[in-house]
């Protein structure tokens, strides 16, 4: 089967059989399409779509470009989330330790911020010597003792999406809901786990800008885990405002420690809880939300959640000392405040600004190969619906170098938004698919 008659198909509107997209993603994988052709079917499948079949045919055939791994021998029901990322998005660093506390296993298997939302990898990287880089066998292990393993892709986890990804990025490619799917649910699929919760952002910060985009996203991605026998569901949440106020890798954890001490911004433990009660009622471990619910907060109020932290952080190689001292955490000594230009009601934080704003001083990355600061990002200090006077501080910049400094302010300038009216803010979580 040629290249170029795959190519062409899709580019007429055609539906590629099972054969055609194994074919692709074999060709990929093997370096026998070279990358002019995997960009040019990248582009006619993100003109063109999918169909739910394609879409699944897709998943499985870059599911078995790798190995499945097998958790059959990690007594209990073997449950992960994930997220489609966001600014100030947190909550993994806060679910693992919790969830595996109430007593579900949770195989975490995360990526890396690119553009303007994090990642946790980076997020877990910033804890002196933490260890995200495990084999298959160190996160069996991992999850055997603290019942929890928070890792990146390895080489032996669906290979193809790992080359695909990397051209996606380069040929505007990314935005396509087939493609985020099938990249998505390969890897979770693979990874061994039973069961899987999605947090889908949708507003200005997340990659999809519109609820009604956000939801086929969701309803494609349950349909893929449902299919492949993995139980799936997901909630859709906004990503208008930066979640909690720590935007930036170190500022985020010690932002996860105190929530796991029983502190921390209100909307970031809110989504947590939501997550998390999901992944135990998924996990078996409750009868209902409700049952989770009050299970998460007795888990947090115990120290339990905080101590399984601990735990995983030295299973990893890392530094424990650190949740209970954040000196021991990366950090710059200069900052500088944000003050609102006049009184009024605060009516924006732009998410995706603030992102930007946070990869400019070094907290993230534009191309794969950039080197990420743990040290600095930003503290969003007000949110919106806040009453606030002129010249109070509504972000905080951490810096580590002026040239940084000067390309960060104008988009965190732009990024706040005063009006003369009260603002009342949507619900947090917007929806869900089952």
């Amino acid at each position: 089967m040629r290249a170029v008659d795959i190519i062409t198909s899709k580019r007429d509107g055609g539906v590629l059989d099972r054969a055609a997209i194994a074919a692709f993603v074999s060709g990929v994988t093997s370096g026998a399409w070279p990358d002019y052709q995997a960009s040019a079917l990248l582009m006619a499948i993100l003109l063109r779509g999918m169909t739910a079949e394609e879409t699944a045919a897709l998943t499985t055939a870059i599911v078995d470009s790798g190995i499945r791994v097998d958790l059959g021998h990690i007594p209990g029901i073997k449950v992960d989330k994930h997220s489609t990322g966001g600014v100030g998005d947190k909550t993994s660093l806060i679910l693992a330790p919790l969830v595996a506390a109430c007593g579900v296993p949770v195989p975490m298997m995360s990526g890396r911020g690119l553009g303007h939302t994090g990642g946790t990898l980076d997020k877990l990287e910033s804890i002196p010597g933490f260890r995200v880089g495990l084999s298959l066998d160190e996160m069996q292990r991992a999850l055997a003792r603290v019942g929890c393993a928070m890792i990146g892709q390895t080489k032996d986890i669906a290979p193809a999406d790992k080359k695909l990804y990397a051209l996606r990025d380069v040929t505007g490619t990314v935005e396509s809901i087939p493609l985020i799917s099938a990249s998505i649910m390969s890897k979770k699929i693979a990874e061994g786990i039973d069961a899987l919760v999605l947090d889908v952002k949708t507003g200005s910060g997340a990659f999809m800008k519109t609820d009604a985009d956000s939801r086929r996203l969701a309803e494609s991605l349950v349909a893929i885990g449902n299919a492949s026998g993995v139980k799936t569901e997901a909630i859709i949440t906004r990503m208008e405002t930066p979640l909690g106020e720590a935007v930036g890798n170190a500022l985020e954890v010690i932002e996860c420690i105190e929530v796991l001490k029983g502190r921390g911004p209100a909307d970031v433990i809110d989504v947590s809880l939501e997550l998390a009660a999901r992944m135990l009622v998924l996990g078996g471990v409750a009868a209902d939300r409700a049952a989770a619910f009050a299970m998460c907060r007795a888990t947090l109020a115990s120290g339990a959640a905080l101590d399984r932290f601990a735990r995983i952080i030295e299973q990893q190689g890392g530094d424990p000392r650190i949740v209970d001292d954040y000196s021991r955490m990366p950090s710059v000594a200069q900052s500088v405040s944000m003050r609102a230009p006049r009184a009024g009601f605060l009516t924006r934080v732009d998410a995706e600004l603030i992102g930007r704003a946070s990869v400019a001083l070094g907290a993230g990355r534009n191309r794969v190969e950039d080197t990420v600061d743990p040290a600095v990002g930003i503290l969003v200090r007000r949110k919106p619906g806040d009453e606030i006077r002129q010249g109070e501080t509504v972000l905080e910049l951490f810096y580590r170098d002026d040239t940084a400094l000067q390309a960060a302010r104008p988009l965190a300038e732009r990024a706040i938004v005063i009006g003369d009216a009260p603002f009342a803010s949507r619900p947090m979580v917007l929806g869900e698919v089952h």
